[in-house]
């Protein structure tokens, strides 16, 4: 099944155009989202879905419209999606961080979002309403709680230490960690060949079309993108044997580092819209 339009917008902007004046002609994304495979009716029914759910605005020039981002569609991108490039943390100093919270019954809906936000931060579930992390979010977390209007309800902890406990025993309980190392596995199947094919096509003098790499570069990411808000990003101490999530990252900062420059050529040249002005 196509990958939800949604879904794949939110990722060029995050990926591309936040990083070129985070505005975009409507003809500059349907021709890249054309690329991507998604059709002119698609996407402008998605932008327009997007809009009225207050995650994109449009600025007319004339005849013309820019979207960019409003502060509500930045903030869902940033959550998870700013640790995507996030080096593992080597070293532990073995303390841990906690987030209880305690909300009443008719709250359920806060409750939900909460327990969300938490997981995509990198928080895993110790006991009802305890959530741990063993890297410092105070001010991700403080944020978040604002963010939510659940400050009144939570309450964070740094700099424990869990006494009579095994550290690897509390990751075991707090996260899945084989199911998403299987996950891992299933990247790294299907997009390290690519990967090696690439680099020899390169090395031969035949690589990819400027339009092809952006495609493959975007896909990519579009597939890996879910991770950090699957992957709790623990220190090594606390990881299990045989994790290939570095691996996973590797292949993926290798492919995309790879595929940047001919991809920037398609990239400048889409972007370039109304009387050639470029965002």
């Amino acid at each position: 099944p196509h990958p939800q339009t949604q879904f794949i917008i939110f990722v060029l902007f995050g990926d591309v155009i936040v990083h070129r004046g985070g505005q975009a002609w409507t003809a500059s994304l349907l021709r890249m989202l054309d690329v991507l495979g998604v059709s002119e009716r698609a996407a402008r029914s998605t932008l327009s879905r997007m809009r009225r759910k207050g995650w994109l605005k449009p600025e007319r020039e004339g005849r013309h419209s820019l979207y960019a981002l409003t502060a509500k569609g930045r903030r869902i991108l940033e959550e998870g999606g700013q640790r995507i490039f996030e080096p593992r943390k080597q070293e532990w100093d073995g303390r841990w961080h906690l987030a209880v919270y305690s909300l009443p019954e008719k709250k359920r809906r806060l409750r939900n979002d909460l327990r969300k936000r938490l997981s995509w931060l990198g928080f895993g579930r110790l006991a009802p309403g305890t959530w741990i992390s063993p890297h410092e979010r105070h001010a991700e977390v403080a944020a978040m709680l604002d963010d939510l209007g659940a400050r009144e309800y939570a309450e964070i902890f740094s700099g424990l230490r869990l006494e009579g406990g095994d550290d690897r025993e509390i990751v075991e309980r707090c996260w899945d960690l084989r199911s998403l190392n299987q996950q891992y596995a299933r990247f790294i199947a299907r997009w390290e060949p690519e990967f090696e094919k690439c680099t020899q096509s390169l090395v031969r003098g035949d690589g990819l079309s400027p339009a092809n790499c952006f495609a493959q570069r975007f896909w990519i990411t579009h597939e890996y993108s879910p991770f950090p808000r699957l992957d709790p990003n623990l220190p090594v101490a606390l990881l299990p044997d045989g994790w290939l999530g570095d691996r996973a990252a590797a292949v993926f900062n290798g492919y995309r580092n790879l595929l940047n420059e001919r991809s920037k050529e398609f990239i400048e040249t889409a972007l370039t819209g109304v009387n050639g002005r470029t965002i």
